[in-house]
């Protein structure tokens, strides 16, 4: 095998890796294999653990909290290996997690990317939020994933055990060629955090890649420990990160008109947060959407160098719908639901 760095970005996070760690590297052993912790400038006891209690693993010290995106850029560009393996301080892997993915890797040279099952480590039997069983987009640029739409999180019964192509992996547990990595650009660090893996893999697909979702993989994600998946700084994240990922990679000749609806869905969002009185989420799209608007030219620049990489404009695993009005209106609450091929 190939050189493989698993690399868990670690920020004020000593509780998880106090519990997650010693499985991991128990899990995790082998001759070309290298578990490496990348602090986030914590100011936290995390640093004074690894050092005391996990001699094992190999420690990168970064002088402040560069968020997910620019954290990973930082700390990868220190590290020299074939694939590394992005991986949250809270996930509990499992037995042979390793090996399959990389053998789909080192099978099929045009897949950037492979992200295994993701099972809650909350609810080991259901499918976990940020992930499940590989990750997909809308045209508005709404994710969801097998196994999880909007909240709707299935049980895992065997119904996505076949493995294939996705829109995009989790950053929970990624595993990526470097090459590949760096040829897109690596993370976008403007996101900071959350949907910048799935800026990234627009970009890999755009430049003709694949990604990949194998389920002999199998880990465990306890989430939500950084911000709770209802915190209102998560959801401006995501609403602002979610429009500058549409702006930068859409590939249509109706960028406008794709936006227009993409505004008006947005704004159906705020109207509901109004009318069940919860001002702060409503305020935090509102938000996002300033952002938005303030970033147009620096965005504009991006997508232009984006769009100069460009090899392959439609894909297969994009949901030519709007995943919003199938899930509220359609009443389409499971992946099986929606016909994506």
């Amino acid at each position: 095998m190939k050189q493989l760095a698993i690399v868990v970005l670690n920020w004020n996070g000593e509780n998880p890796l106090k519990k997650y760690l010693p499985t991991l590297i128990e899990k995790s052993k082998g001759e070309n294999i290298r578990l490496i912790v990348a602090d986030n400038g914590s100011d936290d006891s995390s640093l004074s653990l690894l050092e005391n209690h996990f001699p094992q693993v190999e420690i990168i010290k970064l002088d402040k909290n560069y968020g997910f995106a620019g954290g990973y850029n930082k700390a990868l560009s220190k590290i020299e290996a074939d694939y590394y393996c992005l991986l949250n301080s809270d996930v509990r892997v499992s037995n042979h997690w390793i090996k399959p993915a990389i053998a789909c890797l080192e099978m099929h040279p045009d897949i950037a990317a492979i992200q295994p099952k993701i099972r809650s480590d909350r609810n080991p039997d259901f499918f976990e939020h940020a992930g499940a069983a590989g990750g997909f987009i809308d045209q508005y640029g709404y994710p969801f994933c097998r196994g999880r739409i909007m909240d709707n999180i299935e049980k895992d019964h065997g119904q996505y055990n076949e493995g294939g192509d996705i829109f995009w992996a989790s950053g929970a547990c990624l595993f990526i060629r470097s090459e590949y990595f760096w040829a897109a650009g690596g993370f976008d660090s403007d996101f900071f955090a959350h949907m910048e893996e799935i800026d990234l893999c627009w970009r890999l697909k755009n430049m003709g890649y694949r990604i990949s979702y194998c389920p002999e993989s199998t880990v465990f994600h306890w989430g939500g420990a950084t911000l709770d998946y209802e915190n209102p700084r998560k959801l401006f994240l995501n609403f602002r990160n979610s429009l500058w990922c549409l702006y930068k990679n859409y590939t249509g000749k109706r960028l406008a008109w794709t936006m227009f609806i993409r505004m008006l869905i947005d704004t159906a969002a705020i109207a509901k947060f109004t009318l069940t009185f919860d001002f702060k989420n409503a305020f935090a799209i509102i938000r996002a959407h300033i952002a938005y608007y303030q970033s147009l030219s620096e965005l504009r620049k991006k997508r232009q160098k984006n769009q100069a990489t460009v090899k392959q404009t439609k894909h297969h695993s994009q949901y030519r719908g709007s995943i919003v009005i199938s899930y509220f209106l359609g009443k389409k609450k499971e992946f099986s639901l929606l016909n994506i091929k």
